[in-house]
């Protein structure tokens, strides 16, 4: 067989075989990367561009290689799911870099960012001014995510007619169905009150998956979908 005809059907064969591994990791992968995924697309899309292009490597091995690649972090994701503290040593967890208007200059040297690097993340989220800014924090995936201060975000509908005041970013309190002792005191509540406010919303805790608390002290829940007796539609099947 021809040098160039086995290339051609080696990576035909590459090619078929990242689809499906694309699909088994899921759209995550296409949109936001963690560190340890940056580093498994890296080295699979090596090992793939290696193996198309050079026949005296054995395809049998290769493939083998891909799927151990692929399977780590299928595994990974899977248990990061189910442990908040697993998803945390592997994904890591968001850095404040602003704080009611303050640079942290120790957390930016912590992830060696420079006052430029942060002025120009800035700047693409159409921030030019840090004195507008009430909170900003990088997050496991590199993304610098922002809160202006309230009178320079956009009107909003609930404002009308009311007096604005600072709002800082909402604190969790409650992720996977746990209780976040440490986030507790940073909203100002223990864990009776937190029990007790989910109470007087109409639901016990053990039905709720997510909750956090905003500066103005309301507290927002999210149950698990089967306590949830009107669900969005399923738009896969629309």
């Amino acid at each position: 067989m021809p040098d160039i005809l086995r290339t051609i059907i080696r990576s035909i064969m590459l090619i078929i075989g990242l689809f499906i591994i694309t699909k088994l990791l899921g759209k995550k992968q296409l949109s936001s990367l963690s560190f340890f995924e940056y580093i498994v697309g890296i080295t699979v899309g090596d090992i793939a561009g290696t193996l198309s292009m050079d026949p005296d490597l054995s395809l049998r091995d290769g493939i083998a290689s891909l799927v151990v690649w692929s399977f780590v972090p299928l595994a990974i994701s899977t248990i990061s799911l189910r442990s908040r503290v697993f998803r945390r040593i592997v994904e890591g967890k968001s850095t404040t870099f602003i704080k009611n208007g303050n640079i942290l200059e120790k957390n930016m040297r912590k992830e060696r960012y420079s006052i430029d690097e942060l002025l120009e993340q800035l700047r693409k989220k159409s921030v030019f001014k840090v004195a507008d800014v009430e909170f900003a924090s990088l997050d496991s995936n590199g993304e610098l995510s922002v809160l202006l201060k309230k009178a320079k975000q956009p009107l909003k509908y609930e404002d009308l007619g009311s007096q604005w005041e600072e709002e800082s970013a909402p604190v969790p309190v409650l992720i996977d169905g746990k209780i976040i002792e440490e986030n507790l005191g940073r909203a100002g509540i223990d864990r009776e009150e937190l029990n007790g406010r989910i109470q007087e919303k109409g639901f016990e805790p053990q039905q709720v998956f997510y909750a956090e608390m905003d500066s103005k002290g309301d507290l927002s829940v999210d149950l698990y979908d089967e306590y949830i007796s009107c669900p969005f539609p399923d738009f896969d099947h629309i």
